[in-house]
């Protein structure tokens, strides 16, 4: 999680909501990606944290299954990463803060373990949740 808020961090100096992500190896250390919100940055709506990092993972796997993958990010997947997170069939999404008014691991939808959907990755929630909560409540009031 300490790598997934160093994400945040670049993210937030460009202007980005500070949600950062990395991608863990079936082996659970080695680092296959990294990313962080970029939507301001390059214009896009889908440039979340998640969805690049899984991105950037399949491209360093050669293949677009994550199989025993693991996913850390900063804040509660959206639906649309949730989705992504299903698709790319991560094992694990690991999370720090809680959304309330977006999340789609477990809080408002629950999106990643819904049992119609062929996959559902394990979710471990609360990861340093307050220094992940603490930057976003930082970025907002300085908005």
């Amino acid at each position: 999680m300490r790598l997934a808020l160093d994400e945040a961090r670049l993210a937030a100096r460009g202007g980005d909501v500070p949600v950062g992500a990395v991608v863990l190896a079936p082996d659970g250390t080695t680092v296959l990606a990294r990313a962080h919100n970029e939507r301001e940055a390059g214009g896009d709506p889908t440039a979340h944290a998640e969805v690049l990092a899984v991105r950037r993972a399949a491209a360093a796997l050669g293949e677009w299954r994550l199989s025993g993958c693991t996913l850390v990010v900063t804040l509660e997947p959206c639906t649309m990463c949730a989705g992504a997170l299903v698709q790319s069939r991560v094992d694990r999404v690991v999370y720090g803060a809680r959304d309330d008014k977006a999340g789609a691991a477990g809080s408002l939808w629950d999106v990643v373990r819904d049992r119609r959907l062929n996959h559902r990755p394990e979710v471990v929630e609360g990861v340093l949740a307050e220094e992940c909560a603490g930057l976003l409540t930082e970025f907002f009031r300085d908005r």
